[in-house]
């Protein structure tokens, strides 16, 4: 069985004095365990925490990126600009994105490929609403999510993110998330064949370190996408020790 990854989302938060406090809390707690770990800054913040955790278990990953590796694109950042400063992960299609700065599947395609030929480890998310889901399309939409935002001979990481339980504290429970585990599992079977059931799966949706066990004992969970509990070391330590578990 493969590593657990814990993947830690700091969205828009996070000035330099309390990114650094932050980042050194959770490096000087570390467990002593078997488990992946990623924490994904703001830009801004990117060279001072890849430098910190440069020799240390934890990567560090970005945010976003562009699909292209340069040129005139006021404020966006490429792959290899993120490679550059040491970061090996990138976030991708998060649903922020896709509601808020309009990025469809195919945006995230691009993103997906520009970011493995920089050398960097995608973590694309898809996810359902609440009205997707209270309507039956939950398994089209994710099933269309997966053919549309991954290229052809993916080997990066899918993050579940079920809209409807991000952010709002009111996570999917065990039953939800198993039926949608085993459901993109067969989906990524059907898309990739053998290589389908070696893509790893993370989930994410107020993962905090009440519910984190629980929520990583779940077959095919392969980790877990945490935002808000991110941004509390304690609580994000607590989840990475739930996992070295399992």
């Amino acid at each position: 069985m493969s590593r657990q990854i814990i993947v830690g989302n700091w969205k828009m938060n996070g000035l330099s004095k309390d990114s650094t406090a932050r980042t050194e809390a959770i490096l000087s707690a570390l467990p002593d365990t078997a488990v992946d770990i990623v924490i994904c800054p703001p830009f801004t913040q990117l060279a001072a925490i890849a430098s910190l955790t440069a020799n240390s278990p934890v990567a560090c990953g970005a945010q976003d990126c562009h699909m292209e590796s340069k040129g005139a694109f006021t404020g966006d950042i490429s792959p290899e600009m993120l490679a550059d400063l040491g970061v090996s992960h990138v976030i991708l299609g998060h649903s922020e994105r896709r509601q808020t700065h309009g990025e469809i599947d195919e945006t995230v395609r691009e993103k997906t490929v520009a970011a493995i030929k920089a050398g960097l480890t995608p973590i694309v998310c898809i996810g359902e609403t609440e009205d997707q889901r209270e309507t039956g399309q939950a398994e089209d939409v994710l099933g269309w999510q997966i053919k549309g935002s991954l290229p052809d001979g993916f080997n990066g990481i899918l993050a579940y993110e079920p809209i409807w339980a991000i952010g709002t504290g009111l996570a999917a429970t065990t039953s939800d998330i198993t039926d949608a585990m085993t459901f993109l599992r067969a989906e990524l079977v059907r898309q990739f064949g053998e290589n389908g059931k070696t893509i790893q799966i993370l989930y994410g949706g107020s993962v905090n370190a009440g519910n984190a066990s629980e929520i990583l004992a779940i077959p095919d969970v392969a980790g877990a996408l945490v935002g808000g509990a991110s941004l509390d070391p304690e609580a994000f330590l607590t989840i990475v020790r739930a996992a070295s578990a399992h």
